[in-house]
């Protein structure tokens, strides 16, 4: 699947989805640097896709950058919450009441 949205990408097709997909991708696959520049781009081209902020975080968190996770949370919520996208919203809280129980020990 990657490969063929990278072909896509490659070809100057460039949008929220397909950046969505191939961050998805990388993150699956443990590629957390790569889902990170994915995921930043997409939110660059779509600063509503909740979604896409929720994974940015997990991404983060996975390169053991609790700055950037909780940036990428708090405007995740933000953009949730402007949608009402409520299932985000309370991933994101979720997320982030267990970075501040990380970050206090």
């Amino acid at each position: 699947m990657i490969e063929s949205l990278e072909k896509m990408l490659s070809k100057g097709v460039d949008n929220s989805l397909l950046r969505f997909g191939l961050g998805k991708g990388y993150l699956d696959l443990g590629e957390n640097a790569k889902a990170v520049e994915h995921f930043q781009r997409c939110v660059e081209i779509d600063p509503k896709y909740s979604a896409a902020w929720k994974l940015l975080g997990k991404a983060h968190l996975a390169l053991m950058d609790h700055a950037a996770a909780r940036q990428a949370w708090e405007q995740g919520l933000e953009a949730a919450r402007a949608h009402g996208d409520k299932q985000a919203e309370k991933e994101m809280t979720v997320f982030l009441k267990k970075l501040d129980r990380a970050d206090q020990r």
